[in-house]
């Protein structure tokens, strides 16, 4: 028979309060998120209180004319405002107003106006209305034509499809990007004769193999080419370039900034409410001293307002503590990376975590959590905090190669974009190692399918 005896383990655990887990939280949120942080603990503790929102303006405020220390996040020089008197300052004032009230025509809207200008009678325009609101955002069916019409006579149907696929933009109401390709090329003025049948054979084109589809088609090597720049003419997604702006707009946590050949790097704490806590709670804590004759009913609403204060205090210290260690690592990444603040992204240098946590003596996940999803905005533009650690094209860290990858990167599409004639992989390899880096071929394109550029052949 097993028995169950007692005895004594000796271990140790790591175990974190709500506030130290509360602090780490704050430290990975990026400007936006922690406003948004900010804005729920407000309401959901009363101690707390917004003493200054630098934010919520007024139009009035929006239009005056603002100090140069306020200056830190204008993107350009001229900052669009006109800061004049009278009727000039009023017309930018309703164009503004108009502006922030209109919105973008969608893929339906532009081809119903253009349908509705046609002469039809009324069967065809409900089949066309139809059809039209069927079409997702690339400008194809959503659901099969044969389900959405399928008590419709097909005659009819036929007709109003052809009608609507040459409509602006042309190559919509079709079933994908392949057929919607045929229609467009089949649509060209002076297509080139088989265009058509090029278009089964884009893949081995994109691929360069000329020879395996000149062969295939029986067609020369230049009838191919003419035909494959015509079809760079086409879009394969017609109905994107009016689909819903979904851009994120970054709001840069830190900002740096040439003053006198020195860096400053400035905080834009003008995105952060500043926090105090509230006076009446503070009052009342100061009254709370266990006072002789004091009611045993005060003793919750004591206890709530001292919990409530002591919150309220770290939540403050904790959104100080994110800042001041933003601003420590924003230094020692400029340091870091000097050549890249002055002479731009083409120098910039092999960093990574371990580098800046033994310059700051801090964690390398502490660096890690504070770059994360926080940007820094410098003369050449505005990164990702993160961009700023890569490794050197050896793959060791900031102790290989003196060129980073991403600086080769940059170089790269410096090549690409300001080549007389297209360079392939091996050219570029080659133009590299006289610049004393050394790259083999496929690491080459690999870098180059990265930045999204195509091919020799592609482009």
């Amino acid at each position: 028979m097993q028995l169950q005896r007692p005895s004594f383990i000796q271990e140790q655990r790591l175990r974190l309060n709500p506030q130290q887990i509360q602090s780490i939280k704050l430290m990975g949120l990026p400007i936006v998120d922690l406003r948004e942080k900010i804005e729920e603990e407000i309401e959901r503790n009363p101690a707390l209180e917004v003493l200054e929102d630098h934010t919520l303006l007024s139009l009035d405020a929006a239009y005056a004319p603002r100090k140069e220390e306020y200056d830190y996040f204008e993107t350009s020089s001229d900052s669009g405002f006109v800061r004049k008197g009278g009727d000039e300052e009023s017309a930018e004032r309703h164009k503004f107003l108009e502006g922030a009230l209109s919105r973008p025509e969608t893929l339906q809207e532009h081809l119903l106006w253009q349908f509705k200008l046609e002469v039809l009678d009324d069967e065809l325009r409900r089949i066309g209305e139809l059809l039209i609101q069927n079409l997702n955002e690339d400008g194809f069916h959503k659901e099969p034509v044969d389900l959405l019409l399928k008590h419709e006579n097909p005659a009819h149907i036929a007709g109003v499809i052809a009608l609507i696929r040459s409509l602006d933009p042309v190559g919509t109401c079709t079933a994908d990007y392949r057929e919607s390709l045929r229609v467009q090329a089949a649509l060209l003025p002076k297509a080139p004769p088989g265009i058509i049948d090029v278009l089964d054979y884009l893949e081995p084109l994109e691929r360069g193999r000329i020879a395996e589809v000149t062969r295939k088609l029986g067609r020369t090597e230049e009838d191919l080419r003419a035909c494959f720049e015509r079809i760079k003419e086409l879009s394969p997604f017609p109905g994107r370039r009016f689909a819903a702006d979904t851009t994120r707009y970054v709001v840069p946590d830190v900002q740096v900034i040439r003053k006198e050949g020195e860096f400053v790097i400035i905080l834009n704490d003008e995105e952060i409410p500043v926090l105090g806590i509230n006076p009446f709670f503070m009052k009342i804590a100061g009254h709370t001293g266990g006072t002789p004759g004091e009611k045993a009913d005060d003793k919750p609403a004591r206890d709530f307002v001292k919990e409530n204060i002591k919150e309220a205090r770290w939540f403050i210290q904790s959104i100080n503590e994110r800042n001041h260690t933003l601003l420590r690592v924003s230094r020692a990444i400029v340091e870091f990376q000097r050549p890249f603040f002055v002479n731009g992204p083409k120098h910039i240098a092999p960093l990574t975590l371990r580098d800046i946590a033994q310059e700051l003596g801090l964690n390398e996940s502490t660096i890690s959590r504070t770059a994360r999803g926080k940007y820094m905005q410098t003369e050449w533009g505005i990164f990702e905090i993160r961009h700023f650690f890569t490794n050197s094209i050896s793959g060791a860290g900031s102790g290989g190669s003196q060129y980073s990858k991403e600086g080769v990167k940059e170089i790269i599409k410096e090549l690409i974009t300001t080549e007389a004639r297209h360079f392939s992989d091996k050219e570029i390899t080659e133009l590299l190692s006289t610049k004393g880096i050394p790259l083999a071929r496929r690491t080459v394109a690999k870098y180059r399918n990265e930045l999204d550029l195509g091919s020799s052949y592609t482009r």
